[in-house]
């Protein structure tokens, strides 16, 4: 359950601030930390825009400790790599359902690029199928995302699953009228459509500062912040795989735009098919398509001049040629996004 806004940070406005009309602008971001794995899935993310014929570049918000060959990398794929600082939330006791959650809310630094009209922010272990540059239409002054699942059990902490309720599934089990009025919707934090700005980013990093930590950082936090002016968008355009099994009435799976392999396990670069629910055929089509992307070179970016840089060329050689194919074992490197 996301935490009550302290006090009304729109200043009661229930809108966005949108940039001036001079920034036309449009870009995908997505954001990685540290020198784990996590680079293999911007890579892919990278290939796969440019597979849909996506008219927008890929910026990769990274932080300090990113390592230089992994920016390298990042480059030769035509990613604009921009770094930022990170952001801790205020000192508290509380244990995030993941421990690497709490660098998460460094993701707030993405509405500091005011050189960008409107955004679409997509996790490093996300891959798109369909060109979805169309969400760049939508009306602005709102934040677009998919609505998430309670059916979890990493979601044990919250109301919702205590009685079984899932905002998936609203009618199949009915919020209780003793508990008042139902939770406000709650999306998934994987992927989202905002317009960066000056005052929506100082109200960000003000808000952050007075407000407690909950179990899933960041996501939590946006939730609260932006539930005003969410919009809900539909799944297929952020299949977090746990859908496969929950909620499998609400989408068809031959029109995913946007997977979402944040079901443990479910990484294609860490991919074994031991874990629960792994060896599920509609998870193993899904790894290989993310596969088929990655080890698609004719999906490379083209350099003009045929000669590019020395150092970056031995580094992706020497990346592309360390990957594992799906069916070996891969020993899981920590998360880094």
């Amino acid at each position: 359950m996301a935490p009550e806004v302290p006090g009304d940070v729109f200043a009661g406005s229930g809108k966005v601030y949108t940039p001036s009309v001079g920034y036309s602008r449009r870009a995908y971001i997505t954001f990685l930390a540290g020198n784990g794995d996590y680079v293999k899935g911007a890579v892919g993310l990278a290939k796969g825009l440019r597979k849909v014929n996506s008219a927008y570049p890929l910026v990769v918000a990274v932080l300090p400790d990113v390592p230089e060959e992994h920016r390298h990398i990042l480059r030769s794929q035509g990613c604009t790599v921009r770094q930022i600082e990170p952001i801790y939330p205020p000192e508290n006791h509380v244990q995030f359902a993941m421990a690497y959650y709490v660098i998460n809310y460094s993701k707030l630094r993405i509405w500091n690029m005011e050189e960008y009209s409107k955004m679409i922010y997509l996790d490093a272990d996300t891959q798109v199928f369909e060109n979805i540059d169309h969400l760049f239409d939508n009306p602005d002054g709102y934040f677009y995302a998919v609505t998430d699942c309670f059916c979890e059990k990493t979601w044990s902490h919250s109301r919702q699953y205590s009685i079984g309720y899932c905002q998936q599934c609203p009618d199949k089990v009915k919020w209780p009228a003793e508990m008042g009025s139902p939770p406000p919707l709650y999306f998934n934090a994987g992927m989202f459509v905002f317009e960066p700005g000056r005052l929506t980013y100082e109200k960000l990093l003000h808000t952050v500062r007075i407000t407690p930590p909950t179990l899933f950082a960041e996501q939590d936090f946006l939730n609260m912040f932006f539930q005003k002016i969410y919009k809900p968008l539909p799944l297929e355009y952020n299949l977090v795989l746990a859908m496969l099994w929950r909620h499998p009435e609400n989408f068809e799976f031959e029109k995913i735009k946007v997977a979402h392999y944040c079901a443990a396990g479910s990484k294609p670069w860490r991919f074994t098919g031991k874990e629960v629910n792994m060896d599920r055929e509609d998870i193993k089509i899904l790894v290989q398509k993310w596969w088929n992307i990655y080890k698609d070179e004719s999906l490379d970016l083209k350099v003009e001049n045929n000669n590019p840089p020395e150092e970056e060329t031995i580094s992706r050689t020497t990346f592309m040629a360390s990957m594992p194919e799906p069916t070996i074992s891969y020993i899981s490197a920590p998360s880094a996004a």
